[in-house]
């Protein structure tokens, strides 16, 4: 079934930059847990790095995962 656009390009503006903000937190995260050597920082690393690359995912195809399962989002 292939995904049909559920958002406008303000919602896929939106969903862009949080995938940009999403994967520069997870990089600079990445840094912290290298250099501190604590390893449940690298949970969040993996939690930030899935949210920023399913944002910018969401932002091409102008798609949304919230809003396919049926829940109303502002845009």
């Amino acid at each position: 079934m292939p995904l049909t656009c559920n958002i406008n390009d303000q919602g896929a503006k939106i969903r862009r930059v949080w995938g940009i903000m999403s994967l520069l937190a997870a990089a600079l995260l990445a840094a912290m847990a290298y250099w501190s050597g604590t390893w449940w920082l690298w949970i969040i690393v993996t939690v930030a790095l899935a949210s920023g690359i399913l944002g910018l995912f969401e932002a091409r195809k102008k798609w949304c995962a919230v809003r396919a399962m049926g829940i109303k989002t502002p845009t």
